[in-house]
């Protein structure tokens, strides 16, 4: 008989013990193990998958508001563009020029990272619809079978 016991780190360790047949035991039939075992798998599977749910959805989450962070970093940086720029129109010195082109490029730098984070969040998102999709199939075929 199987008998399965969790060890010091939780893991599942399976050891191989000697019965003796006894008429009088009231022992589960192979059935009802089965159907033990299968229940705690089940249950061990809706740990993951609850685990994995909180993860995910903190991850979007976050990842949520760094969009929106970029966003206002975005719209703020324009607005000061065109604040320069109205302050180059009213004095095009050389020492401010300088200066513009610096802004220029760090805006220039800051917008191709905001297009770079708007490109992983939809990978992500598709990565988890994916996810979510094949945990919905998963589902569906174990409570068919």
């Amino acid at each position: 008989m199987d008998e399965t016991q969790l060890d010091s780190t939780g893991e599942r360790e399976r050891g191989v013990c000697l019965e003796t047949i006894n008429n009088n035991s009231n022992e589960n039939p192979p059935q009802e193990s089965e159907m033990m075992m299968k229940s705690s798998d089940d249950a061990l599977g809706k740990a993951l998958s609850s685990t994995l749910s909180s993860v995910i959805k903190d991850f979007d989450s976050r990842a949520q508001n760094t969009l929106q962070s970029q966003d206002q970093l975005g719209s703020a940086i324009h607005r000061l563009t065109q604040e320069l720029d109205q302050l180059l129109e009213d004095a095009p010195l050389p020492f401010i020029m300088q200066h513009a082109a610096k802004i220029s490029g760090v805006r220039k730098r800051v917008s191709s990272l905001n297009s770079l984070l708007k490109s992983i969040q939809r990978r992500v998102d598709n990565i988890d619809r994916m996810l979510s999709v094949g945990i919905v199939h998963e589902k569906e075929a174990t409570e068919s079978s």
